[in-house]
């Protein structure tokens, strides 16, 4: 039964599909109840991968310490800089590569870190925790065992019945890459909230199929892609999909309060819940 399949980003490994899709439909439903439809829960599914990254046990409490010695030069170092960044540049509190280095913290990797503790866009996100989430979109990008399995879960929730995918964050990458690699599925709208694929350098390079002349290829099965960006949202650095992956796309800006990239207030935006009812057509309830 299920018509809209849902795909998560990073630092979900702690939960499940279940508790995830719990988390998730109440503000699923309250996007698509402000445009007078309504959506069952039986028609959502969430096509979870969290656990593939989960560490195995050892023996400390909690997650595996880190800290700025851990981050691996290339893909890791360079998004914690490119948040940094970022992050400089949209708030006032947080300083800038530029700013003089304290002398207890000259290295890099520390100072970005202790700079991004200053964002409310990461507020609550210790050292630790800003480097497991880089971490995972490196794994990603370079474990094509891991890389393969996530496509696969993807896959597996996809149905016949299926007509719209709504991805976030590294979710986006995940179904761009699935949906490119089998051009056989049925036609599907797509809608991708919080998403890093243009973002040059970072993850465009990185994708399969690569881009041509820096353009995108478009996904076969994608009859309909939207892309919702929140301006603060430090994640997707490129707002606008369509100047990569083609006029086809439609791009529209959000407004989210200071939780820029949680796919909460991304799921309950009036602009969401009308994508999500066009799509589903008349088959979607009316109150």
């Amino acid at each position: 039964m299920t018509r809209l399949v849902l795909l998560h980003g990073i630092a979900q490994q702690h939960k499940g599909p279940d508790s995830l899709l719990a988390d998730w439909y109440p503000a699923l439903s309250d996007g698509v109840t402000l445009t007078g439809a309504e959506l069952s829960r039986e028609d959502v599914a969430m096509a979870f991968y969290g656990d593939l990254f989960r560490p195995p046990g050892h023996r400390g409490l909690g997650e595996p310490d880190l800290d700025a010695s851990d981050v691996e030069e290339g893909l890791e170092r360079d998004l914690l800089l490119a948040w940094w960044e970022v992050a400089a540049r949209e708030e006032s509190q947080v300083p800038g590569p530029d700013a003089a280095a304290r002398i207890r913290t000259p290295y890099l990797m520390q100072r970005a870190l202790d700079a991004l503790s200053h964002s409310a866009f990461f507020a609550g996100l210790g050292d630790r925790l800003l480097i497991s989430d880089a971490r995972q979109v490196r794994r990603y990008f370079t474990e094509p065992d891991l890389r393969a399995a996530v496509h696969a879960r993807f896959l597996h929730a996809l149905t016949d019945r299926t007509e719209v995918v709504v991805a976030h964050s590294l979710g986006t990458v995940v179904a761009y890459e699935t949906l490119c690699a089998h051009p056989e599925l049925p036609d599907l709208t797509l809608i991708t909230l919080g998403s890093p694929l243009a973002v040059r350098g970072l993850v465009l390079d990185r994708l399969v199929p690569a881009p041509h002349d820096g353009h995108g290829r478009w996904p076969v099965p994608v009859k309909r892609w939207t892309n919702l960006a929140d301006q603060g949202d430090i994640v997707a650095l490129a707002k606008q999909l369509a100047p990569v992956f083609g006029a086809r796309v439609t791009d529209v800006l959000v407004h989210n309060g200071a939780k820029a990239h949680d796919v909460r207030p991304y799921l309950t935006a009036r602009e969401t819940g009308h994508v999500i009812a066009a799509a589903l057509g008349g088959a979607v309830g009316r109150h």
